[in-house]
């Protein structure tokens, strides 16, 4: 699969559209030399077809890497001894891979999106229903106005396009202003909550849920742009609240039972999930997962040469976050030394050097190496695991994020609730994970259940963005008194239930605002001189 378009000003590079990815479902591989625009789009089943590669490849380079280095990292979630030490300390220069990998990702997705809307609308045959052109319409601004999020949320003002072709001759083209971004955002995702179905099309593709889901999470962030240190915009308050409640109250989603069930391959597109990338194993390369072959500590997990997460895991930071009866959560999201997983095996060297296939058991050495998106052999995955690629889906959105931020947008700016629907929603996330209901709610609460709910789902760093744009001090003083030094973790044997004794050796480092967001890729600022121009609102037309 080729790059659909690589943001490299003044001439945007254009590649050949092509699809990719496999599964049961809906990524069916079409042969490549059989699609032509004039000719491809003529039913209904080919229109989707193009938009499956949305759900999967375009995101590769984010999810790659990026999404955690970028998003926990950053967050105060991952702590990494060897790699993406530079998202850690907040020194992230314009020159490294995930800075430039997300920045090419997300501008892939948004140029193949432009790709599809154009397709669908000039090359789209007869025979094509209206409701599956305004479908595949809807995947594509849902994709878009996504990608745009992470751009803005990253990098702040960037270029807003809707014409891929245009660019070719367009040497004007400079950046938006963020709030022209957060406005196109917006409109992309209303546009998809009005033209997508209540029922998915095809297991994993996205629904009318989705989109109102995201609309709640848009609404929410953009609420503290541009206002008073402490305050929120009380009409974009009062939107979050609206679609989120819609999702919790006609979407039919619900919490999944089991926290760690979440993340098995076997639960993939489980009645939790809103919106998830969907991963094949054994597709081209870029449609599988990888997250496995980075996080798992060692090969015997993962049966392949990879598994090279040793040196990654928990920040101390967030060891400490989590309350001492949340062992639930905390089990599902990191391995401690002597913790047991019957669902996730290992390969054992005996003694007369034969091998084995035994039963999790973490002796890893002294740290909380990653267990969420770890999910084991092959056998245990009914076979959807080889080298470097799993099948488990990517959550983009779960239910109970939405639970938690129907119950942030319900307070408001005040400094606390009781409201009894925002305690329901907030609580049944906590009840899930074992822990004691509140009476009463703050933002810290929520933003720290968040933490903790999302850990090492490349959701954090938004969180804090998302903070800094109504409270900068209060975000990066957080951020700044977050304890990334070493830690070392000992089993207390024959504890039971299990205890453990955790020694600290606090470090912190300073962030302020002029390191707060990701630099422009250098490669991009050297060939695109127009990205140093101040900012500009866009021109907003009913058809984008």
């Amino acid at each position: 699969m080729k790059n659909i378009h690589k943001f490299i000003y003044p001439a945007f590079t254009v590649f050949v559209f092509l699809l990719s990815g496999c599964s049961k479902d809906f990524l069916e591989r079409t042969p490549l030399d059989s699609i032509v625009d004039e000719n491809y789009y003529q039913t209904d089943e080919q229109v989707l077809m193009g938009t499956a590669a949305l759900y999967n490849i375009v995101w590769f380079d984010y999810n790659d890497k990026a999404s955690f280095a970028v998003g926990d990292a950053r967050g105060g979630t991952l702590f990494s001894g060897s790699s993406w030490t530079s998202h850690v300390r907040f020194t992230t220069s314009s020159t490294e891979d995930e800075v430039l990998y997300s920045w090419r990702a997300f501008f892939n997705t948004i140029g193949q999106c432009n790709t599809i809307i154009r397709n669908v609308n000039k090359f789209a045959g007869a025979a094509v229903s209206e409701s599956i052109k305004k479908h595949a319409i809807a995947e594509a601004r849902f994709m878009r106005g996504l990608a745009y999020s992470y751009l803005v949320r990253n990098y702040q003002a960037v270029p807003i396009i809707t014409d891929n072709t245009a660019l070719l001759t367009d040497t004007t083209l400079t950046r938006n202003t963020v709030e022209s971004v957060w406005e196109f955002i917006i409109r992309d995702f209303r546009y998809a909550a009005q033209n997508l179905p209540a029922i998915p099309v095809a297991k994993g593709r996205i629904t009318k849920w989705s989109a109102e889901g995201m609309l709640a999470k848009m609404f929410l962030t953009r609420a503290g742009l541009n206002h008073s240190e402490g305050s929120r915009d009380q009409t974009d308050l009062d939107s979050a609240r609206y679609y989120a409640k819609d999702v919790i109250d006609n979407s039919g989603a619900k919490l999944v039972a089991n926290y760690a069930d979440l993340f098995k391959t076997a639960n993939n597109n489980n009645i939790e999930s809103l919106f998830a990338l969907q991963w094949v194993y054994n597709g081209e390369w870029g449609t599988q997962n990888t997250l496995q072959a980075y996080m798992a500590f060692n090969s015997s997990i993962t049966g392949f040469s990879d598994g090279w997460g040793i040196d990654h895991g928990a920040t101390a930071d967030i060891l400490k976050e989590y309350e001492a009866a949340d062992s639930i959560r905390r089990k599902a999201t990191f391995m401690f030394p002597g913790d047991r997983y019957n669902y996730i095996h290992q390969i054992v060297t005996n003694p007369d050097g034969t091998q084995s296939i035994e039963e999790l058991v973490v002796t890893n050495g002294n740290r909380a190496n990653v267990k969420k998106y770890v999910v084991g052999l092959a056998s245990d995955n009914d076979g959807r695991v080889a080298n470097m690629s799993t099948a488990i889906n990517t959550y983009m959105l779960r239910l109970a994020e939405v639970y938690l931020i129907y119950a942030e947008a319900v307070m408001g700016n005040a400094n606390a609730t009781s409201d009894a629907e925002a305690l329901k929603y907030f609580n049944a996330v906590r009840t899930r994970a074992g822990l004691a209901a509140k009476t009463s709610i703050t933002f810290d609460d929520i933003f720290h259940e968040k933490r903790i709910e999302c850990a090492m789902e490349g959701v954090q760093w938004y969180e804090f963005v998302r903070l800094y744009y109504f409270n900068p001090t209060k975000a990066l003083t957080i951020l700044s008194n977050m304890d990334k030094g070493n830690y070392t973790i000992t089993h207390v044997q024959g504890s039971n239930p299990p205890k453990w004794n955790i020694t600290y050796n606090p470090v912190h480092y300073s962030v302020d605002a002029a390191h707060f967001f990701l630099p422009y890729p250098e490669v991009e600022l050297t060939q695109a001189p127009n990205l140093r121009k101040e900012p500009i609102p866009y021109t907003f037309t009913e058809d984008l």
